[in-house]
Order: C-alpha cells, then structure tokens, then sequence
C-alpha cells in the first residue's frame, strides 16, 4: 500500500458513532425549484421529504471550481464529483488541465504527441482523432479537438481522419448540427491540397464505442467496427447521416446508430497499420475499453477482424494503476491522499458498493482514479452487475438489490465506513425521459427508507448526499425567463444534461447528534471527507478541506 506522510489522528472530543458512517450517494440529485420539469419534487418522496424538513441539510456545490473544472459555466459530472469526495480536496480536472497544456503548447511538446505525429510523418500514414463532439466539457472539449488538428497540421501531418461521438447528454438532446455545421466550416478553411482532413465516421455516444465498467462490450464493438473497419451504413457526409436517422428513427443524438462517410465508394477513413490513432476524451471512465481494444493484444471482448498497428495515445492516462493507455498527451491529476487511503491506513474497515454503472465511482474514482485496493483485508467492494437494458425501460436499475446487500452488510456490524452509489437520478435523467425519472426517484426513495432503519439498528450514522445534479432539471430552462423552453409542437424541451443545481447534504443521526453542530456556511464536495472521518472519531489531514461539523 501506498503511503502518505502522516496518519490519522484521532480526536480527543470525538462523537463516538458506535455503528457505521454511511455515505449515500444519490447519483444526479441536485436541489431544484418545484418547476414541470423537477423530477425530484415530482416524484412521491416521503422519506427524502422527511429527511430535508427534519434534519440539518446543506446545500453543497457540485460543478465549476468547486469540482477542479476551469469555470462555474461548467456542470459537474460523477467523475470529478466522486474524486472531490473521496480526496477531501480540490484538484484542477481534465478540462481544466487540458485547456491549460494546449494553451501553453506544453502538449505539442510532449513524448505523446511527438509519437504521434513523427510517426504519420516517417510513414506518410493518417492521424485519427476521436472521441466525443461537443462542448460539454464533461468528457471532451471540441475545441481541443481543433487545436489537435491545427496542432498536426503544423507538425506536417498531411492527411488526419475525425471519428465523431454524437452528445446530445451533456449538451442539448439534438444538438448535434450545431457541431458538426461549424466544424465542417472548420475544416473547410484549414484543408489545402497537402492536408486532407474530413470526418470518417461516426455515431450516438450510448449507441456506439463509449460503453463503461464493461457493462455493454457490443458497444465498443459496433464502434470498432465503424471507425476502424469501415462496416456500416454510408452518408455523403455526417449531416446528412445525422438528419436522415432523425426522421426514419426518430431518436435523439446519444442514440444514433453508426455511420460511415463514403468517399468515392470507399470509406472516407479505416484505421490501417502504420497510423495514428489520438482518443480525444479527457475522462476516463468511457474511453478505457475503446483503448484495451486498440492496445491489448491478446484479446478476447470481441472479435476485431483486424488489428491494426497504430500509435494510439489517450488524451490523458485513464487508468494509472493499469496504465491505460501505454501513452498520453497530457498528464492527469496527481490525486494523493485521499479518504480510502487514509482510512486504509488507519485500520478503518470500509464498503464500497453500487451497481455496474457507478461501481468504478466509488471505487475508482473515490480513490483519486486508482484501481484495486489500499489493503485487501480491511477493504471490501461490491459490485452489482447492471442490467443492459434501456434505463427508461427500467428505471428502478437494481438498487434494490444494491438495498439488500447493503443492509446485510450493515447487519454483519463489520464495516466502520461504507460508502454507496445509487446510480438512477443520473442515469436515467440522461435518458430525458420526466415520467422514468420519476419512478426512479420513487424507487430510491423506497430504498432509503429500507437503508434508514437498518442504519438505525446498528445504531449508525448516515450522510446523504450527491455528485452533481440531473434529475432536477429534466427540461431546458430558458435563462431569461426561468420557464421551461417548449418544442415548436408546444411541448417542453427535454434535457439530458447535467445541471449547475447545488445537492444536498443531509445528516441523519439518531445516536450522537447531539455531540457536534453542523455549520452554516459554503461548502463543497470536497468538505465532505473532513466530515466523514470526524464522525469516524478522526482529525482531518491538514491538506484536506475544512468540516462541515464543529464537535461539542
């Protein structure tokens, strides 16, 4: 196990919580006027009603600086979220990180990119880009992706080939013209006759190549297919695939099948030995199974047909312990010192648990994006296999059965600290669907007070919070006039994105509330850490952002 410079110390007036600290994690809940479009307040809620007007509750911010992200314009998202939980501290994100490399040219600089690039030079071979096609900043930026290609422009490159994941989640549900419009633009005034450069192919983000955790590995599959071999239906041109699958299928950008851009009876861009292949997404939580199937060579997901030899490079590192993939264009965050290593290294018996879709967040990403374990002895993870099924179909998801084996973890008395992601306000407010989103919040409701009395039992503790907001703002909100926006057959405009809601931070504390006070104040993800080990009868590090408890 890793270690760090200091332990933990314990507290000499600490709360004395004689069962577990629990915290629950309700994944896209943030905290939202009552509006039409407020699947929170919609939904029959009696035990998180109970909770936000009968206990102490913050309201936390969830996005911006608050997270690590370059700006308050920026919606948070479960990656940052969970790493400023589990790391007690801010630290300068994906986004963030990336914006500044480009801008100083350090990453024109760098090992990567100059692998990248020398290689398509000394093979006159082509430089493929991609990832995701939208400004959302939660998983990519497109602006990196023009400063990338003007970047291998100038380093002589001379013919580079795009592969476009269409959004429409962390922006706007259909709008995927407003990229690829202006990015054709782009293109058309950066192309001469010594630099060939065009979109190949592409595809909706939860159709095609960004599966995660291996939930759904035919994902990655459709999309090699697509991108690498050149296997699907053809278009002139992405505009027109995007605007013919509208109107025969009628699904939103996320959703897209796959296409392929003919040129001249051939597709416009395979992957072929000797290229370049960059994925362009900064997290990483979506883009490490696309790189497996690029890197790994004996393997066995899918069949591949054909395995190219490329240098293939991540934007960033997506997993540190695993070093995936083998090269980079721009370090990730240095995360050190967090929750889990600190509890590991003070004996603290810990759970982590959540179905397959946020699994890795309380795991992964808790741990300040580290695979494994701090000590297997005194950690243990749990990890619910999801079910591959549309989430508006089944907006439960499983966490009920995240509920049972919570609860038969708590009755074993054998954890100090468990932390659990109820993934459903996220995952199926992505879907846009108010009525599921709904249920959703109905379900976990009914979960919560299964948690409650168990919690209780053992005579614990639990704090209830979130990572961001989604499931409270299930419509566009005009800016202007803080009504939902409306489609031109009058109804409201769905929104599949993340919002820039605060969440709540909720005490529940039957036993030893009356030790400490909660503060009035503002605070953040980041201050939860401090709080949780001071309930665990522990002094927070000094790096660590301040308690939201002061003790008696």
């Amino acid at each position: 196990m890793e270690k760090t410079q200091n332990t933990l110390k314990k507290l000499k007036n600490a709360p004395g919580v004689e069962g577990p600290v629990v915290a629950i994690i309700m994944d896209g809940v943030g905290l939202a006027k009552e509006s039409a479009g407020n699947a929170v307040k919609l939904a029959r809620t009696p035990n998180l009603d109970c909770l936000m007007a009968s206990r102490p509750c913050l309201a936390l911010k969830a996005h911006g600086v608050a997270v690590g992200l370059p700006g308050d314009d920026d919606m948070g998202n479960s990656e940052v979220g969970h790493n400023a939980l589990g790391a007690g501290q801010v630290f300068a994100q994906g986004a963030k990180l990336v914006s500044q490399s480009i801008e100083t040219k350090k990453l024109f600089s760098g090992k990567g990119w100059l692998d990248i690039v020398s290689n398509c030079v000394k093979n006159s071979s082509t430089l493929h880009f991609l990832g995701l096609f939208s400004d959302g900043n939660v998983h990519s930026n497109v602006s990196h992706l023009r400063a990338l290609i003007e970047g291998a422009k100038e380093a002589g490159v001379k013919r580079v080939r795009v592969h476009i994941l269409l959004d429409g989640r962390d922006v706007g549900e259909t709008s995927a013209l407003d990229y690829v419009v202006p990015f054709e633009e782009f293109l058309d005034g950066i192309r001469t006759k010594d630099f060939d450069v065009k979109i190949a192919s592409g595809g909706g983000r939860m159709n095609i190549t960004m599966d995660r955790y291996e939930a759904n590995w035919g994902m990655v599959e459709k999309g090699w297919k697509i991108h690498v071999l050149g296997e699907g239906r053809r278009f002139g041109c992405a505009k027109e695939a995007i605007e013919t699958y509208r109107k025969e299928i009628g699904c939103i950008d996320q959703d897209l099948p796959g296409f392929v851009i003919d040129d001249g009876g051939e597709p416009a861009g395979t992957v072929n030995d000797g290229d370049s292949v960059v994925f362009f997404n900064f997290r990483g939580d979506r883009a490490i199974e696309i790189s497996r199937a690029f890197e790994t060579e004996n393997f066995d997901k899918f069949d591949r047909v054909r395995f190219p030899k490329v240098v293939y490079a991540g934007m960033l590192e997506y997993d540190g312990d695993l070093h995936i993939p083998k090269r980079y264009l721009v370090a990730p965050p240095e995360i050190t010192g967090t929750m889990g290593e600190y509890l590991a290294r003070a004996g603290v018996t810990q759970l982590a648990i959540s179905e397959t879709q946020k699994y890795g967040h309380v795991t992964y990403f808790w741990n300040g994006n580290r695979s494994g374990k701090y000590d297997e002895k005194t950690e243990t993870y749990v990890e619910i296999p999801s079910d591959v099924v549309p989430f508006e179909q089944r907006p439960w998801m499983k966490c009920a059965e995240i509920t049972d084996k919570l609860i038969e973890c708590i009755e074993e008395n054998k954890y100090r600290f468990i932390r659990v992601n109820f993934p459903n306000g996220d995952m199926v407010g992505h879907t846009g669907s108010l009525d599921a989103t709904v249920v959703s919040m109905e379900a976990l409701d009914l979960c919560l007070g299964r948690i409650l009395k168990a919690i209780d039992k053992a005579k614990g503790m639990a704090i209830i919070t979130a990572d961001h907001g989604n499931a409270d703002e299930m419509y566009e909100i005009d800016k202007k006039t803080g009504e939902p926006k409306k489609n031109k057959d009058g109804s409201f405009k769905a929104k599949t994105s993340h919002t820039l809601n605060p969440v709540p931070c909720i005490f529940y504390d039957n036993f030893t509330a009356d030790r400490y006070s909660v503060k009035q104040g503002s605070f953040g993800l980041s201050n939860v850490a401090a709080t949780l080990v001071n309930l665990l009868g522990y002094e927070k590090p000094a790096v660590w952002d301040e308690s939201m408890i002061e003790l008696k």
